[in-house]
C-alpha cells in the first residue's frame, strides 16, 4: 500500500481481479509493525477485495495455506525468519512469491516453482532504497508475470503449483536436515 496509485490499479483490475488477505502477528513490542498492521486493518475496510485477518495462530495459518493461490512473503533482506509458512503453503499448492531471502534462494526457480524478486546489492542500499526496489519489482512481477500466467495460462500455472509441491517435498524433508546436521555440524 506504499504506492497507493499502483495498489488501486491492482485491486481495481477487472481483467485480472485479485483478492488480498493480509494475515500476521506483529511482535508485542514492535510498535512500528503494530502501527503498520493497524493501518492495514483500517485501509482494508475501504475495499471489498482486501481483508486483514487478526489472531494469526496455527488454525488460521493452516486454513490460509490450504486456500492460497499466491503466498506472498516480502521481508526486508536479510531479516527473514525460518520460512516454514512458505514451505507448508507450497506443500498445499500455494505458489510462493518472495524477496530473495531466507529459504527462498535455495528453493525458488523463478517461473518454474514460484516467483522471486531478483536479488539486489542490498548491502549498498539504504533501507528506503531497498524497500522501493523490492516494491517496484514486486508489482512488476505480479502485473506482468504472475497474474497473466494465472488467468491466461492455466496449464502453466497448474504445472508451477505441481512443481512447487514436488520440489519442496524433496528439498526440505527431515532426511535432508538429518544429513546436513551430521555432515556439517558433527
Amino acid at each position: 500500500m506504499q504506492d497507493q496509485q499502483r495498489f488501486l490499479k491492482l485491486i481495481e483490475n477487472t481483467r485480472y481481479p485479485v483478492q488480498i488477505i493480509f494475515a500476521g502477528k506483529p511482535y508485542p513490542m514492535d510498535y512500528a509493525a503494530i502501527g503498520t498492521f493497524d493501518r492495514l486493518v483500517n485501509e482494508s475496510k475501504k475495499y471489498k477485495n482486501v481483508a486483514v485477518l487478526v489472531g494469526y495462530e496455527l488454525t488460521l495459518s493452516k486454513r490460509l495455506k490450504q486456500a492460497a493461490d499466491i503466498w506472498l512473503n516480502n521481508p526486508r533482506v536479510p531479516r527473514e525468519a525460518s520460512g516454514t509458512s512458505g514451505m507448508t503453503a507450497a506443500m498445499n499448492g500455494g505458489v510462493n512469491f518472495s524477496t530473495h531471502d531466507g529459504w527462498i534462494p535455495e528453493f525458488i526457480n523463478h517461473g518454474h516453482n514460484g516467483f522471486v524478486v531478483p536479488a539486489a546489492d542490498y548491502h549498498h542500499m539504504q533501507p528506503h532504497q531497498q524497500d522501493e526496489y523490492d516494491l517496484n519489482q514486486l508489482y512488476a512481477i505480479l502485473e506482468n508475470q504472475i497474474l497473466p500466467t494465472y488467468y491466461d495460462e492455466y496449464d502453466t500455472w497448474r504445472q508451477i503449483m505441481k512443481n512447487a509441491m514436488r520440489d519442496v517435498r524433496y528439498q526440505f524433508d527431515s532426511n535432508r536436515m538429518t544429513h546436513e546436521y551430521y555432515e556439517q555440524l558433527y
